[in-house]
């Protein structure tokens, strides 16, 4: 819970880490002022003159006490905003012109950047910014960027107010036995009213700070004992840590420059159209074309900040992490350190950027990576191999189960597990004859399993973020004769419609998606397809992800010069929506299990639904298509029913469920004991229940295993074999 954030990336692609806790109380100093509110006129088309002109004239400003903060506006700043405001209403799915709604969004958008726990600001400081909440819009599109620069000169004075106090703090007596909280929900937080409460609630957070040193302590020193990994115990006082990152913290922000100030405010001015719109600085565009044309190497996962946390989102199918095994979405990075003893370095004050840069190295060079899995919990080290992302390590792979259900027959069930939707566009470009593809190598997968007779196939999406949109058409195609299977819709309200053409299929026998909240995009649109046509039945979380829109990259300078030898950073737009064959948008409801199973996963805070200001779910006409008879309404109630009976009687899924309620009350918890002997006891059971999952986490895939032998995918096979039965006793074993 202990988060701070610094501006260098954008919020949904890699905003800034800098997390910490610190005692305030506010000094005996005056505030920065904000100007007065600029005169605003009518709202007017801007037209960019094809050659760097000067923003225009700024409001005139008060004369500030002085301040440190040394990032001094660009000249093309406000010509970059001007043409941003101009950009979103005419390439944006929803064509809405920026508006005093967007205005208020934006605002709290960027506060909430700065502040997001409500540790630094005065409800003062943000009642005088409330005036602007419906200027913005107009502000930006004339090219003024005063009030981010006003903002954030606020933001550092609080800043360099509370670091100043934190120190003091630090050196008083703290007691632990007080029966006393602290607030870890951002939401349920309130800005400090009074020097009195602000410094409170820094007392506070120190608190928690240093009782988090002191059981992470503990419980390295007792897991060392038993022998296993984790991480090392500093020798560090905590109070010298703690010293040591406040002032790094405040220096960091005095890094802050002119380009990385742009890029948080226009990106939450992009943020508030919808949590994919964002704007990249000149700085941020040169590492994504970096990463665009190079085959970076490093550990394969993909980091954000969540609440303050460098949180780990994905783990990137034939990665290094991947291959380790043990490194989760929804873990926290705190540390990183070189080979097996270079000094792990504390991050939890550091740019994103930085701590990607510290963990991305050569391929056979070893990070250690000190991780809290899930969020909380015992400190372990992960010691991970970098390595290359390798298309054969993350391509799709089958093998064939044979399996009995009760005293039945066996059947032979093919199980295909698809990390992504790829596709080796050079080789198709230049028509090779044996270019990879997602939908060429399940094909050539389902060939041999019906050389083995397969009575029935699961494809397991679960952890399939999704990949390229013409291999979730294609590979729909292997299963269906032919037709629609995705619809989008662009800015102008007109939808297209993509289908298969290729008459006949591959496989046209029983079929089970396994899907998860981790299932996205072109995953979605092929499990969307299936159960529109009623071709198979969808397994696994009571939803997928529910991304249902795509974006696309603008080149500022381009769009300014007609070209990008000056770079102006790039508009990142949700420009185009998906839509299901029956109408459906996936975008926020995703695509609904027909047999949910239970999962921890399935309550994770990582669906599109959980985003700030995601687009709604929608609707355009349902197209005609083929449905077919593979899932009877009889059967699947059928499915139901006896897989419940299962997970009851599966001790393990008994289990699960109890650390799923778990999960959640702790999830709900707004606010956690600053009594000593409290505070252990909540994290005991946390490190209880991070056992528990370890345990069911024995049975590991290895880099060679397809399939997990576990007791959940166990209950898929079985419904798999159920599924295959039903519908060979109804004779619909065929999709004709």
């Amino acid at each position: 819970m202990d988060c701070h954030r610094r501006p260098f990336l954008p919020a949904a692609v890699l905003s800034a880490l800098l997390a910490f806790a610190v005692g305030q109380e506010c000094a005996a100093q005056v505030a920065p002022p904000l100007p007065a509110q600029p005169p605003v006129g009518p709202a007017a088309t801007i037209e960019i003159e094809p050659a760097l002109q000067p923003a225009p004239p700024a409001v005139a400003k008060v004369e500030r006490p002085p301040i440190s903060f040394n990032a001094v506006p660009s000249p093309r700043d406000g010509i970059v905003a001007r043409l941003v405001a101009s950009l979103m209403p005419r390439h944006h799915i929803s064509s809405v012109e920026l508006n005093d709604e967007n205005a208020k969004r934006a605002l709290d958008l960027f506060i909430d950047s700065l502040d997001p726990l409500k540790l630094y600001f005065y409800q003062s400081d943000v009642d005088e910014f409330q005036p602007f909440a419906t200027r913005i819009d107009d502000m930006v599109r004339a090219g003024d960027l005063s009030l981010a620069y006003d903002i954030f000169r606020r933001f550092t004075f609080r800043v360099d107010e509370r670091v100043a106090v934190a120190q003091q703090l630090l050196k008083s007596d703290f007691d632990f036995s007080r029966d006393e909280t602290i607030i870890i929900d951002p939401d349920s937080a309130s800005y400090a009213k009074t020097p009195a409460e602000a410094r409170d609630r820094w007392r506070r957070q120190i608190k928690y700070a240093l009782l988090d040193m002191k059981e992470q302590a503990e419980s390295a020193k007792k897991k060392k004992a038993e022998g296993d990994d984790v991480a090392e115990i500093t020798e560090v006082d905590p109070i010298e840590r703690l010293q040591r990152r406040y002032d790094r913290y405040a220096r960091r922000w005095k890094q802050t420059d002119s380009d990385d100030l742009l890029e948080m405010y226009l990106t939450a001015v992009t943020m508030s159209y919808d949590p994919h719109s964002t704007y990249m600085s000149p700085g941020t565009l040169d590492d994504f074309q970096i990463q665009m044309r190079l085959n970076l190497e490093g550990i394969g996962a993909a980091l954000r900040e969540k609440e303050g946390n460098t949180s780990v989102t994905s783990v990137i199918p034939g990665g290094a992490a991947d291959k380790h095994g043990k490194l989760k979405p929804d873990d926290v990075i705190v540390s990183v350190g070189q080979g097996e003893d270079g000094e792990m370095v504390d991050i939890v004050e550091m740019p994103l950027q930085d701590v990607v840069d510290l963990i991305r190295g050569n391929k056979g060079t070893l990070v250690r990576l000190g991780v809290k899995p899930g969020g909380s919990g015992t400190l372990v080290v992960y010691k991970i191999i970098r390595a290359r992302v390798e298309l054969e390590e993350s391509a799709a792979r089958g093998e064939v189960l044979e399996h009995r259900l009760g005293n039945g027959p066996v059947k032979k069930i093919g199980f295909i597990t698809l990390p992504s939707f790829y596709l080796d566009m050079e080789g198709a470009r230049q028509q090779k004859a044996n270019f990879r593809s997602s939908t060429r190598d399940v094909n050539r997968i389902i060939e041999e399993f019906k050389t083995k007779g397969v009575d029935g196939i699961v494809l397991d999406l679960s952890k399939n973020g999704g990949g390229s949109l013409t291999e979730a058409i294609n590979l729909t195609g292997l299963f269906i004769n032919r037709g629609p299977v995705v619809q989008v819709k662009d800015s102008n309200g007109q939808v297209q419609q993509y289908a298969d053409d290729d008459v006949g299929t591959a496989w046209d026998g029983p079929l089970v998606v396994l899907c998860s909240k981790f299932s996205a995009s072109a995953s979605e649109i092929f499990a969307g397809a299936i159960q529109d046509y009623k071709r198979g039945i969808i397994v696994g979380d009571p939803a997928s992800h529910g991304k249902g829109t795509v974006q696309t990259l603008m080149d500022i300078g381009q769009q300014l010069f007609q070209n990008n030898r000056n770079n102006y950073g790039a508009l990142k737009v949700t420009l185009q929506q998906f839509y299901l064959p029956d109408g459906e948008s996936t975008q926020r409801h995703g695509v609904a299990a027909d047999l949910v199973l239970p999962s921890i996963t399935q309550k994770m805070d990582v669906g599109e639904g959980d985003l700030k200001y995601a687009l709604d779910h929608d609707r355009v006409s349902s197209t005609r298509h083929d449905v077919y008879s593979m899932v009877p309404a009889d059967l699947l109630g059928e499915l139901r029913k006896n897989s419940q009976q299962r997970v009851a009687a599966d001790k393990e899924f008994v289990d699960l469920i109890r650390r799923v309620d778990l999960y959640v009350a702790q999830k709900e918890q707004s606010t956690v004991s600053l009594n000593e002997e409290k505070f252990m006891k909540r994290r005991a059971e946390l490190d209880a229940q991070k056992e528990d999952e370890k345990e069911g986490e024995e049975l590991q895939k290895t880099q060679d295993e397809i399939f997990r032998d576990t007791f959940y995918n166990r209950e898929v096979i079985n419904v798999a074999h159920e599924y295959i039965n039903g519908l060979q006793k109804q004779n619909l074993a065929r999709a004709n």
